[in-house]
């Protein structure tokens, strides 16, 4: 069984409150959203690799560390997971980013797929998937495995808020996927928002409705 972790970071917690305020603007929840995804990965990219290297400081020669191994790539689903992508970057440039568009139909609130586009090289990369909120599961699910399809074997979730359902579904059709989470909320409401949650992320970040 994938692991679930719960980021509980005083600094991302206390950014979570933003978030959650109905009356944090457009700019303010845009630059948390990023701000939380930065200390997200910082937690989620802990058991990469090192190796060691030897190189030349201004005062002495000596043998340190470096990443090693399977490089990485960040992958949101669109549109709100593109909220969290550019911070991830500048902690990690070398990534490369693909993107998966899903939409979740108002009548069956299953995922639809209109978009996917993957680097070349996804199936040598350590993905990480992103998006603010893990409400039913269909959606991420539906990412994870049309990841699985391009041949990746190491692949996490990184949500900001996530509710038991959600967490339930990726549990059982992706048991070998960790699931890395800020908060997990009560429940899904009956039009499939997380309570007490955020409201939608997408409109939030982009300034919508």
């Amino acid at each position: 069984m994938g692991e679930l972790y719960v980021l509980d970071h005083p600094l991302i917690q206390h950014k979570l409150c933003i978030l959650r305020d109905k009356n944090t603007g457009v700019k303010e929840f845009r630059e948390v959203v990023g701000e939380i995804a930065a200390l997200m990965c910082y937690e989620a990219t802990r058991d990469l690799p090192l190796e060691n290297v030897t190189i030349e400081t201004p005062i002495a020669t000596g043998t340190f560390k470096r990443l090693a191994g399977k490089k990485v790539a960040i992958v949101p689903i669109l549109r709100a997971g593109l909220g969290m992508v550019d911070t991830i970057i500048d902690l990690i440039p070398s990534a490369k980013v693909g993107h998966i568009g899903l939409y979740r139909d108002p009548e069956t609130h299953n995922p639809v797929e209109y978009y996917c586009k993957m680097p070349p090289d996804i199936s040598e990369r350590e993905v990480i998937i992103v998006d603010p909120m893990l409400a039913t599961g269909g959606s991420a699910a539906a990412a994870i495995d049309f990841i699985k399809g391009y041949g990746c074997k190491h692949i996490k979730l990184m949500n900001i808020i996530a509710c038991p359902e959600g967490i339930e579904v990726i549990q059982r059709e992706h048991p070998d996927v960790d699931i890395y989470v800020a908060a997990v909320d009560e429940r899904l409401n009956e039009n499939k928002y997380i309570v007490p949650g955020l409201g939608d992320a997408g409109d939030r970040i982009f300034g919508t409705k």
